[in-house]
């Protein structure tokens, strides 16, 4: 595998895994957030409507499990291209 084509295996891989963390932020923010904020009311979760659990605290807790699980992607995806830092 030459240079190039290794560099454009790279970034497609790279692109995808930050295509699918755009969904599921979009997911959470949008969908869980803001759209079925009042279907998910019902549902309590420590004492708060889980509508509003998500629409604040929960979001923020998805988001940064997200940041930890991306750079386990990218670390692991580094070390597939032999372009890692040790």
């Amino acid at each position: 595998m030459d240079e190039s084509s290794k560099l454009k295996a790279y970034w497609r891989e790279n692109l995808f895994i930050i295509l699918m963390h755009l969904i599921v932020w979009a997911l959470v923010s949008y969908v869980l957030g803001i759209i079925f904020v009042l279907p998910l009311n019902p549902i309590h979760l420590g004492g708060f409507p889980l509508g509003f659990w998500f629409a604040n605290q929960g979001s923020e807790f998805v988001f940064v499990i997200m940041i930890f699980v991306y750079c386990a992607f990218l670390n692991r995806l580094d070390r597939k291209y032999n372009v890692h830092e040790d």
